[in-house]
């Protein structure tokens, strides 16, 4: 599909689109007329002379010095330049391509008094594939991700970097020469309205918002696969229960889970059985609560991050009545809090999945699994290390879990003397996500290879297609393999959306 920018906005489908899909970006013809018209109103602010920030001034604690005509394009490049200023190793490209299209989001808003020609060179930049290259440090969230997007706007002047095919960098102008590509000329505000954005924070939180979604989802999978292999009980995850405490992502959580956990004759074979335990550790039992809390966190960051797509975040604005004000839009606060509150949340699930892990291979706790789940202990170490991994990214999570948001430095002659860090939160973020993946994966692992000892006693449609995508790979019970490749495998099961489509397809759709 062809993502077309309105004066309006975008969706985060459209981001996922442009971002991991390649899809093109077209400016729409309202877009470019909105463009058009805050231009003419900053070039009749030049043309009288009229002192105003960013146009006729110079930037931050220079914001008090006047800039002559004459120079003032000048000033606009020297800001690039200043400003691409980041250090270390690159961004991803999809990270980079989120927030390319997300700069012209705003510019399209018509409140920066840009050019029309300044959103299409980004959009040529995306269309090309040419992704700039983007140290991973610079922002600090305030004035938005001013480092970043400055080594973005850069190679629209033909300078700096950008990424290759191959990971490699390689000169911007001579990626735009094979492009077919020429480099643009800056007017007044123009440098300026290419870098004073949350937009990297706010691609960050987009790709974050889908991942989460997914893992939490994928998380209520392997709950309910660990929760059968353990023979565990599925009273905690009726609806009446789950009625009398009404948090929707509890809710949600636990009907994933009972519908997972139904037609297994494993479930079968203990649930009139009175020796059977009347209550659950709370790994089991509470699963729903604390996945739930998550989902719920996740929909709290949604909002803020649907109501940042269709704001305004520059500086200074230019309105419609013609004025241009100076604002404070460009603050990260709302993106680094919502993203380090699900951080917490995302490292929760992980940390809760650690522990059904544990208890799985735990033979004291198991209910009559073997030690570390391998039918010859001893010789053999079965997946005692991979808890051990698990453990060691428990741990990492936990300090990640540590919030970004609460911190600041003062900067630019304490002229910016409070910023947000959401641009670490965010990134930060993504990591305790694919950190996520990596528990889900062993929990998953550990699961199916606790039904697979479980046979001839047949696990319920979802153990049935977990152990499928499970076993080639993997094999069923026995002596020790090399065991790294297979849990590279076994994330690629949980990232991916091939078993939750098969379950979904044995059972029904999941939340």
């Amino acid at each position: 599909m062809t993502v077309i920018v309105q004066p309006t906005g975008i969706d985060p489908a459209d981001v996922l689109a442009v971002a991991r899909g390649n899809a093109p970006v077209e400016l729409s013809p309202a877009a470019v007329e909105a463009m058009a018209t805050s231009r003419a109103i900053v070039d009749g602010i030049e043309a009288s002379g009229r002192p105003v920030y960013g146009v006729s001034t110079g930037f931050g604690a220079l914001a008090s010095t006047s800039i002559e005509p004459e120079r003032r394009a000048e000033l606009q490049h020297a800001l690039i330049r200043s400003h691409a200023a980041g250090v270390g190793a690159p961004m991803p490209r999809e990270v980079v391509r989120a927030m390319m299209l997300l700069r012209v989001r705003s510019l399209a808003m018509g409140r920066s008094g840009v050019r029309p020609a300044l959103a299409q060179g980004l959009v040529d930049l995306l269309n090309h594939d040419i992704t700039p290259w983007v140290p991973e440090h610079g922002s600090l969230g305030a004035s938005g991700d001013l480092a970043p997007l400055a080594h973005c706007a850069i190679v629209l002047l033909g300078e700096g970097w950008v990424l290759g095919k191959d990971g490699a960098r390689m000169s911007a102008a001579e990626a735009l020469h094979a492009a077919g590509l020429r480099p643009l000329e800056l007017a007044a505000k123009e440098g300026l309205a290419l870098i004073n954005g949350t937009d990297g924070m706010l691609g960050m939180l987009l790709l974050a918002i889908a991942d989460a979604a997914h893992l939490f989802t994928m998380a209520d999978v392997t709950a309910a696969l660990a929760t059968e292999a353990m023979l565990g009980s599925e009273r905690p995850f009726l609806p009446e229960l789950h009625a009398i405490r009404p948090h929707p992502g509890q809710a949600a959580s636990a009907a994933n889970i009972l519908r997972l956990l139904q037609d297994s004759a494993i479930m079968d074979s203990h649930r009139h059985d009175l020796a059977h335990a009347v209550q659950d550790a709370y790994s089991i039992r509470c699963a729903p609560q604390v996945a739930g809390a998550a989902r719920d966190t996740l929909d709290f960051v949604r909002t803020t991050a649907a109501r940042e797509l269709v704001s305004v975040v520059d500086n200074p604005v230019v309105l419609p009545d013609g004025r241009v004000e100076s604002t404070g839009n460009f603050h990260g606060a709302p993106l680094g809090f919502a993203a380090d509150f699900l951080a917490i949340a995302a490292a929760e699930v992980g940390a809760i999945a650690e522990r059904r892990v544990d208890r799985l291979l735990d033979v004291t706790r198991s209910r009559d699994l073997p030690p570390f789940l391998s039918p010859d202990a001893g010789v053999n170490s079965g997946l005692m290390i991979a808890q051990y991994t698990a453990a060691g990214i428990v741990a990492e999570n936990r300090r990640l879990a540590g919030p970004a948001s609460v911190d600041s430095l003062p900067t630019s002659g304490m002229q910016e003397d409070h910023v947000s860090m959401g641009w670490a939160a965010t990134k930060k973020l993504r990591t305790v996500l694919d950190n996520l993946t990596s528990l889900l994966a062993v929990e998953l692992l550990a699961a199916v290879r606790g039904l697979q000892l479980r046979l001839p006693i047949t696990p319920s449609p979802a153990g049935r297609a977990a152990i499928a995508a499970v076993e080639p790979f993997a094999g069923q019970p026995g002596p020790d393999v090399f065991l790294a490749p297979v849990l590279e495998q076994t994330r690629a099961v949980i990232s991916g959306p091939g078993l939750r489509a098969t379950i979904e397809a044995a059972t029904a759709p999941l939340s």
